[in-house]
């Protein structure tokens, strides 16, 4: 039971490393014995990630990827399982977010949120599932949110990406659980990252969103390593499918209000 979550001896390419979620989902991944790519759009950010692997005594290397080019996703996905004979896990981080309401909402900002978000995680699941149906094995997570299933004012568009995110990957639990592979989702609530700078330098949104789940505060980046390590582990070897919220009780609370005497 102490190996159930023993990542050593596996490949695992995680794109979107260079910062935030990713960086803490590689860094997680690395502790437990897993071989690590950190993959981002920004070398210099990802190669920032590999070398604090690396200097914890973990492995790291660091690479390029651009989710909206599909022919560069699925090349660099094919080079780990080249260079390492196999790819155990993939994780996707990717996100951004226009906030708007939509009827302000114009072509290009529509574009950029669906392309990043959508397209993006699409090509990584379309490269990763491609090797690991071969291999007939493996374990993909993407990142969802909270907005999947809960929304507010100005995030309908971000919102529809994360629910369609979700979307895909059930299908494609579906449609590679007779190969032996695995897809998730992880969908986080309000963390600590570059994405919600904006918010916490507004201290009353800042101070709302806080006060909104459970916990009464926000998540860390590396609160999300291990829900990461989890779904990749043998310890999620029947979890398939599944969306695992990491909210603090955002969607379990129904306002915080406590009625006199409770």
């Amino acid at each position: 039971m102490k190996s159930l979550f023993d990542l050593s001896g596996k490949s695992v390419a995680v794109v979107g490393s260079g910062s935030g979620i990713g960086a803490a989902a590689a860094a997680g991944c690395a502790a437990h014995g897993a071989s690590v790519w950190c993959l981002d759009l920004d070398h210099d950010a990802a190669e920032t990630t590999a070398d604090a692997i690396r200097s914890a005594g973990g492995k790291g290397v660091a690479g390029v990827v651009d989710v909206l080019d599909g022919d560069q996703t699925r090349a660099s996905l094919a080079a780990i399982q080249r260079d390492h004979g196999a790819l155990d896990a993939a994780v996707a981080t990717p996100g951004v977010n226009v906030r708007k309401p939509l009827l302000e909402y114009d072509d290009d900002e529509f574009d950029r949120v669906v392309g990043v978000n959508l397209k993006g995680s699409l090509h990584v699941l379309q490269a990763a599932g491609v090797i690991m149906k071969e291999q007939g094995r493996g374990s993909i997570v993407l990142y969802s949110s909270i907005r999947s299933l809960v929304v507010e004012p100005g995030q309908g568009v971000y919102a529809a990406t994360k629910a369609g995110i979700v979307q895909m990957v059930r299908s494609l639990a579906a449609e590679l659980g007779p190969s032996g592979v695995r897809v998730n989702a992880v969908a986080p609530g309000v963390v600590e990252t570059p994405l919600t700078k904006p918010i916490k330098d507004q201290p009353d949104w800042y101070r709302a969103y806080a006060e909104k789940g459970a916990l009464g505060r926000w998540a860390r980046a590396e609160e999300m390593a291990g829900p990461t390590v989890f779904l990749l582990s043998e310890a999620a070897s029947y979890v398939t499918g599944s969306v695992l919220f990491v909210d603090g009780g955002w969607t379990a609370v129904d306002g915080r209000f406590t009625p006199p005497g409770m």
